[in-house]
């Protein structure tokens, strides 16, 4: 099992990567081999050829050699992905919105690299805390563009990490020992 955890943070310490170190613990304590991707230096879209270019044919960005290319590889590879970026402005961090842009375009539909792979998606509010809810739908709305199945939603912050970082560690350890979404316990 191949969990790719893609994150936009642009730090390399705080609140948002600790939760990423949770759901990697989580993931291998279940079995699986993690990976973590950091998107936070990718371009943005350039939105060439009157809008959709030569990504939604040929399933590659024309742009890709900044990198784009060989994470779009690590999520086709992927078998199971969380989705983690601090939220600014109500908004996923700049890297992974570029990132996600760039991607739907390239497997928009029931047929592209997501299709059905289950995705944990996690938003980290600072400051206020407030915001997780928009940047949890932008990410839901990705999703459901690209056919991706949402396993589970979490947002943590600075006034309740302490026990969602634990539901987030349950969360990828339960979707990496193959829980399906919505099954019962």
């Amino acid at each position: 099992m191949r969990y790719l955890i893609v994150t936009g943070n642009p730090k390399k310490e705080g609140l948002c990567f600790s939760a990423t170190e949770e759901i990697a613990r989580g993931a291998k304590e279940a079995g699986a081999e993690v990976s973590v991707l950091d998107v936070s230096s990718l371009i943005r879209c350039k939105v060439c050829g009157n809008g959709w270019g030569s990504c939604r044919e040929t399933h590659a960005c024309a742009f890709g050699a900044d990198g784009f290319h060989d994470a779009q590889a690590a999520v086709r590879e992927a078998d199971q992905i969380c989705l983690i970026t601090p939220v600014y402005w109500g908004e996923m961090a700049e890297g992974l919105k570029c990132f996600i842009d760039r991607l739907r375009r390239c497997e928009f539909g029931q047929n592209g690299a997501l299709s059905g792979k289950p995705v944990l998606l996690v938003a980290s509010p600072g400051g206020s805390g407030n915001g997780a809810l928009s940047c949890l739908e932008q990410m839901d709305r990705f999703c459901r563009h690209t056919g991706a199945q949402i396993f589970d939603y979490i947002s943590l912050n600075r006034w309740n990490n302490d026990y969602k970082r634990q539901a987030l560690y349950a969360a990828a350890k339960a979707m990496a020992a193959g829980r399906k979404a919505g099954e019962s316990l």
